[in-house]
């Protein structure tokens, strides 16, 4: 498996997802080529609740409205269902999508599967145009790319 270069066209999916708004979960289906027009940060996770995955999406929550003024969208994408993301997004708070790849075809579009553990902790900025900008695949993930990194890749498109 191998992750989409730099410059190439994003692998285009359609996933179910959850969005907690004011305190209630909203179900929806995301496409990510009907985003097009901004960016869109898709975080590759490994599990719901596990520690490192909770700090990683909550501080991307924290510097949630300075991705807005940028005109990004971040996207949380990881193998479970999308109960387990309600529970999740519930828990901590998170008002933005996180998306349900049970069968795995978009973590490995993107090349970022592990072997036993599901999901490599990675990061893709898509820009407005579809293609990929930047991107970061862990090798094994137990750290995480901060806000920071993140809005710093955003300001350059």
């Amino acid at each position: 498996m191998t992750s989409p270069d730099i410059g190439q066209l994003a692998p285009d999916f359609t996933l179910p997802g959850i969005t907690m708004v004011e305190g209630d979960p909203v179900k929806a289906h995301f496409t990510l080529s009907e985003r097009r027009g901004h960016p869109v940060v898709l975080a590759f996770y490994p599990a719901d609740n596990s520690p490192g995955c909770t700090a990683q999406l909550c501080s991307y929550q924290d510097e949630l409205d300075t991705f807005k003024d940028l005109g990004a969208e971040i996207w949380g994408i990881s193998r479970q269902h999308t109960g387990s993301h309600e529970k999740f997004a519930r828990t901590k708070r998170l008002g933005f999508p996180l998306l349900a790849d049970e069968k795995g075809d978009v973590v490995n579009a993107y090349g970022v599967g592990l072997l036993g553990l599901g999901v490599r902790r990675s990061i893709f900025i898509v820009d407005a145009e579809g293609r990929i900008a930047w991107r970061h695949v862990a090798l094994v993930g137990v750290t995480f790319q901060s806000a920071d990194t993140l809005k710093r890749e955003l300001v350059k498109l």
